[in-house]
């Protein structure tokens, strides 16, 4: 048995089983907003595209303590743009939102076809040359908009592994652990750990990390992300140095010219890691730094990513 054969045997392995409670009256909302979505995937690109801006504009104003988040976290991280300049991200992050949320259905329904002409990865030549070198592999990935169209133009070409965040909403949860492992990804549980995870990227599986999230302080260090003090979970360095491989930062961004997605897989981060957690962590977290420049109305500003303070600082949101 091949060294990807092995991979994923893990009893731990996140399972995508359909179960006939999906169906209760207590979900029908949900599939009917599923509905939604596959009429929105058949509609031409210019129709969702206007669509996707209308009602980004919309969910702009609606929900206050998200756009409050957002706003601190832009003037955080871009503290030299004028206010208009800063107005006008905010605006432009709410309709690359919207317009993923509207684009699910490609990644759930297209065919593979669709989606390598839809879907184009900037950069491929960069994890092909790692693996010709013999290296494992981690596509370290920042929380964008598009996210889920990176998985899908990866996993269609690699075999990969990854974490998956458990979604409340089980029919929600189901579509998108299909979605994700659709093209054979083999997806893990958070319980679960990263073991298994490292087990596949040893037997030859690329893997997903993503690391800007912020999971509190006893699991954190204090390093810069944009010159603010971020709570950071210092793993990746460990994870390169045990599953001797590459991480190739990676982000996500839609083209409203090409009305494509463009991945854009950066070269592998050299000299990286060097052993010591505090400056592993800072290089990470400025490696997520230039893939937010590609495209920084497409960065996932809801997100709560300065919650956790270090001792005796305010809270900013």
């Amino acid at each position: 048995m091949n060294k990807e054969r092995q991979a994923g045997t893990s009893k731990l392995v996140y399972k995508t089983r359909f179960e006939w409670a999906y169906l209760k009256p207590v979900y029908w909302t949900s599939w009917l907003w599923v509905l939604l979505l596959y009429g929105f995937y058949v509609l031409p690109d210019g129709v969702t595209n206007w669509l996707a801006n209308r009602l980004g504009d919309l969910a702009r104003f609606s929900h206050k303590k998200r756009f409050l988040i957002a706003q601190k976290n832009i003037q955080l991280c871009f503290p030299d743009l004028s206010d208009a300049e800063k107005e006008n991200l905010i605006k432009q992050h709410y309709r690359a939102q919207m317009r993923s949320v509207l684009h699910y259905g490609l990644v759930w329904w297209a065919s593979r076809k669709t989606l390598a002409e839809k879907i184009i990865i900037k950069g491929q030549e960069n994890i092909d040359a790692s693996l010709k070198k013999g290296r494992s592999v981690i596509i370290m990935t920042s929380h964008s908009v598009g996210l889920e169209m990176a998985v899908s133009a990866i996993t269609m070409r690699y075999p990969v592994s990854g974490p998956f965040k458990v979604l409340k909403n089980p029919v929600t949860n189901w579509f998108v652990a299909k979605g994700r492992t659709r093209f054979g990804t083999i997806i893990y549980s958070r319980e679960a750990g990263l073991r298994p995870i490292i087990k596949d990227v040893q037997a030859g599986q690329l893997m997903f990390y993503l690391p800007d999230e912020d999971l509190g302080k006893d699991r954190s260090i204090f390093v810069p992300m944009f010159n603010v003090q971020k709570a950071t979970v210092p793993v990746l360095g460990r994870l390169a140095k045990n599953c001797h491989a590459d991480v190739l930062p990676c982000i996500s961004c839609y083209d409203e010219k090409q009305k494509k997605y463009i991945i854009h897989v950066l070269p592998a981060m050299q000299d990286f890691p060097q052993g010591d957690d505090k400056l592993d962590a800072t290089r990470m977290n400025q490696a997520i730094e230039n893939t937010v420049h590609i495209c920084p109305a497409q960065y996932f500003w809801t997100l709560r990513l300065f919650r956790t303070r270090p001792e005796g600082e305010e809270r900013f949101y």
